[in-house]
């Protein structure tokens, strides 16, 4: 089995370089102002060129209009959009067909009841991505470092492609793919020192872990 790996809420050029060496699969760059990752688009426009096709690059919105993401696509030029907030399918659908481009969609899970909603996603979205749910008080809905109850997922249609995120860390990652038999992990806190702070050795500790979580799978 082969598993994605993405480095989410990247900022700098340097811990960029330290993802993209590790062998992420996905850079995910985050565009929402109340995100200590937030980017503006002349820094995303320098961090999607040193990309260089060497990692998906992504861009993360919340709700975000037309016009923001046109902004985005043009300045970062992404290979997918990942949808975080609480856009219905029918908002999917119409981004996918305007931009052209393949879209990730983010569902907050706690309990089975949150997965009502997967089969209309899964119908639109190219990849669906399951996060923690943010708590009440939060400003944004993830990169909180929350776990959710990854047995929630155990049963789910393998034929849907997934990814896990929340509170993942290079110390989880590998029971979070074993419980669920995801297709990709998602990490922005679980590398960070400090909100919004990547730190190079948590990234490269991360991959690693990863990484040999895919030698479990396939025994």
């Amino acid at each position: 089995m082969s598993l994605i790996v993405k480095i989410c809420g990247l900022s700098t050029r340097e811990t960029l370089d330290v993802a993209l060496d590790a062998g992420a699969d996905m850079v995910g760059f985050v565009f929402f102002p109340p995100s200590p990752r937030h980017l503006g688009l002349a820094t995303a426009r320098d961090l999607g060129r040193h990309v260089r096709r060497r990692a998906s690059k992504v861009a993360l919105t919340v709700d975000a209009d037309d016009a923001t993401l046109a902004g985005i696509v043009e300045a970062l030029q992404p290979d997918i959009l990942q949808l975080h907030g609480r856009e219905s399918v029918v908002r999917v659908r119409n981004i996918k067909q305007r931009f052209g481009l393949p879209v990730m969609k983010a569902i907050a899970v706690a309990t089975s009841a949150d997965l009502a909603s997967l089969p209309g996603y899964a119908g639109v979205a190219d990849r669906i991505l399951f996060d923690a749910h943010a708590p009440r008080e939060a400003t944004r809905p993830g990169g909180l470092g929350a776990v959710f109850d990854w047995h929630v997922l155990e049963n789910l249609d393998r034929e849907i492609p997934f990814m896990v995120s929340g509170g993942l860390s290079a110390g989880n990652v590998t029971e979070a793919v074993l419980v669920t038999r995801a297709g990709g992990v998602d990490v922005s806190s679980g590398v960070e020192s400090a909100p919004g702070l990547k730190d190079p050795e948590m990234i490269r500790a991360f991959v690693r872990a990863a990484r040999a979580t895919e030698e479990l799978m396939v025994r």
